[in-house]
């Protein structure tokens, strides 16, 4: 183990903002990875575990304790089928999450295609329960092996899908027991042969007049190209990628507040996008909740503003503080819930706050 200290944060993020971290570990094994996990224990050191920053708005004062960054390589596909005829693909939860994506669709496994695209490592993608155009990875996921950090021998356990918790956006790992594991494999069962989910409205648009339906290569870089188009594909020097991607959830309201927030919108002579979440709950665009606040693309101010692409996305226009990104998220924030009385809820994890 390779302890580093004073590193500074900014660089291991794409919004590229943050400041240093005290200690400073990157574990590309198990073994190295329980080495950095009793350091900070015996010297009783605050423990943040970094993958690969695409989802983090890190504190300009950085963090106090040991960031311990997760570099387990390596995607495995295995031989046979399981009991439902599922391909099973094992990858390391430091593998670039695309790159997986990638190996998925050449190997004309099916699940994830429409997941192209998104920046991040493979361990996040349990932890967030990623999700795009009408696909989310919980969906695909048959195992997460983690580090039971409860466990004083340092235990690793493998969690099964309906353990794991997942909701829209959501899992035990950043909910109920957040803090507690660290994600160290991830198992994917992939359907062999499948065919792409063109579900997606934006999907179906770009595919539309076509006589033969797309085959998942074709999916795949047509999402990759629709997220280009919103600035949502990281592309270096693209002063739109300088953000954690889209900063707040999608709202999923109850029926009576949506029924509100349609009469809210009516009375402007606007019907507000929507679409089924749950049995009794709608889920409604935050980006139209945003961009009909008064914040369109391009919006902001000095350092800080939004993608002139994606409404969603805050960026850093070049030096800009975390500071500058809460006090434009806070704005956001306010007038999203004075104009139509829905509360917006950040995605990236806040570190160092």
């Amino acid at each position: 183990m390779q302890l580093l200290e004073n590193i500074p944060l900014a660089p291991l993020t794409t919004l590229k903002i943050g400041g240093l971290a005290r200690y400073f570990v990157e574990a590309s094994n198990i073994v190295e990875l329980q080495h950095a996990v009793t350091f900070a224990g015996s010297h009783a050191l605050p423990l943040f575990v970094l993958g690969g920053g695409s989802n983090l708005l890190v504190a300009d004062k950085g963090w106090p304790g040991l960031v311990l960054k997760i570099s387990i390589q390596g995607i495995e596909q295995r031989s046979g089928h399981d009991q439902n005829g599922k391909i099973l693909f094992d990858a390391g939860a430091g593998e670039s999450w695309d790159k997986f994506v990638s190996r998925a669709v050449m190997a004309r496994c099916a699940g994830v295609e429409c997941l192209s695209g998104i920046p991040g490592s493979v361990g996040g993608t349990p932890v967030q329960n990623v999700g795009a155009y009408g696909q989310e990875v919980s969906e695909t996921i048959a195992e997460v092996q983690v580090l039971d950090l409860r466990d004083k021998d340092g235990q690793v356990r493998e969690l099964c899908p309906e353990a794991c918790g997942f909701g829209y956006r959501a899992s035990i790992f950043n909910t109920s027991e957040r803090g507690r594991f660290i994600v160290l494999r991830v198992t994917y069962a992939l359907t062999p042969g499948g065919s792409p989910q063109i579900a997606y409205a934006d999907l179906k648009r770009h595919f539309e007049g076509r006589e033969t339906p797309p085959d998942l290569a074709e999916t795949r870089e047509a999402v990759r190209h629709i997220r280009a188009l919103k600035g949502m594909l990281i592309i270096p020097g693209d002063p739109d990628c300088q953000s954690a991607g889209s900063f707040f959830k999608n709202p999923v309201l109850a029926e009576d507040q949506h029924d509100d927030l349609k009469q809210r919108a009516a009375a402007r002579g606007l019907t507000v996008p929507s679409y089924p979440a749950l049995e009794t709950r709608k889920k409604v665009s935050a980006a139209w909740l945003v961009e009909h606040s008064g914040f369109t693309k391009g919006f902001g101010f000095g350092r800080v503003g939004i993608s002139t692409r994606h409404a969603l996305a805050i960026i850093n226009r070049g030096g800009a503080t975390a500071a500058d990104v809460l006090a434009l998220k806070e704005q956001i924030q306010q007038r999203v819930e004075e104009i139509w009385g829905v509360s917006l809820e950040p995605e990236p994890v806040m570190v160092g706050f």
